[in-house]
């Protein structure tokens, strides 16, 4: 009996443990590639993008999404995927007002995916 209840409560420990991990690296790899939208839809405001500076930011989202794939579903990957290919194909084109729409859009899923992976109640059930 003491036994199986040392072992419950080690589980449970665990899994908190490991929610507890899921949420600060999502939140940090978000934070982190919310940083490099934010400094880009900047030189978008400022009509001074490059594609060098958007290849950069896919560069680094790349890098980022490969480990992100253990932790968040393909569809929110593929989401910022999709939204990113066409602020670079927009900003290669010079259209920097609708670059800057999409761009917004990164911001805005940088700052609401990582809650919907925290361990809340709401997130629960």
């Amino acid at each position: 009996m003491v036994r199986s209840l040392l072992g419950i409560f080690l589980a449970v420990l665990l899994l908190c443990g490991a929610a507890v991990f899921e949420t600060r690296y999502v939140d940090a790899q978000f934070s982190a590639f919310g940083g490099e939208i934010e400094s880009l839809a900047q030189k978008v405001e400022g009509e001074r993008a490059e594609p060098s500076d958007a290849e950069a930011v896919r560069r680094s989202w790349e890098t980022r999404k490969s480990s992100l794939h253990v932790w968040i579903p393909h569809n929110d990957i593929s989401r910022v995927d999709d939204i990113l290919a066409e602020a670079a194909g927009l900003i290669a084109e010079e259209n920097f007002p609708l670059a800057a729409a999409k761009l917004e859009v990164l911001r805005s899923i940088c700052r609401t995916v990582p809650g919907t992976y925290r361990p809340l109640l709401e997130n629960i059930f």
